[in-house]
C-alpha cells in the first residue's frame, strides 16, 4: 500500500470530523484516522522481500519487528479508547437526549 493512500485516508477522516454533526460519526472518523496511521507506520516499516529475524541468522535484509509490535499495541489502545468514547456518548445521550454537537453546545451556552 502506498503511503500517499494513507495520507488520503487521513484527510478523509479529518474531513469527516470537521463536517460531522453527530458524536458517533466523529468517533468513527477518529477510528478511520487511527487505522490510516497504523497502515502508514506498517508501510514505512516494511522491507520488501525481507527475512524473518527469528528464522534466518543473516542480517542482510531483515524485517524490523518493532513497528509491528508498536502497531499491535496501538490497535489495542485504539479499541479501548473507542469503547470509552462510545460509552461516554451513551451517557451524554441519556443525560441530554441528543448526540448532535449543535444542540449540545446550545444547551451549554
Amino acid at each position: 500500500m502506498n503511503p500517499i493512500l494513507s495520507f488520503v485516508i487521513i484527510l478523509i477522516g479529518l474531513y469527516g470530523i470537521v463536517t460531522s454533526e453527530n458524536i458517533i460519526k466523529s468517533i468513527i472518523c477518529f477510528s478511520i484516522i487511527e487505522t490510516a496511521l497504523i497502515l502508514l507506520f506498517l508501510n514505512l516499516g516494511n522491507v520488501g522481500l525481507g527475512d524473518i529475524p527469528i528464522i534466518i541468522e543473516s542480517v542482510s535484509n531483515m524485517v524490523d519487528p518493532l513497528p509491528q509490535a508498536l502497531m499491535i499495541t496501538t490497535i489495542v489502545i485504539g479499541a479501548s479508547t473507542t469503547a470509552l468514547a462510545l460509552m461516554i456518548s451513551i451517557k451524554i445521550f441519556h443525560y441530554y437526549g441528543t448526540l448532535e454537537w449543535d444542540e449540545l453546545l446550545e444547551r451549554e451556552g
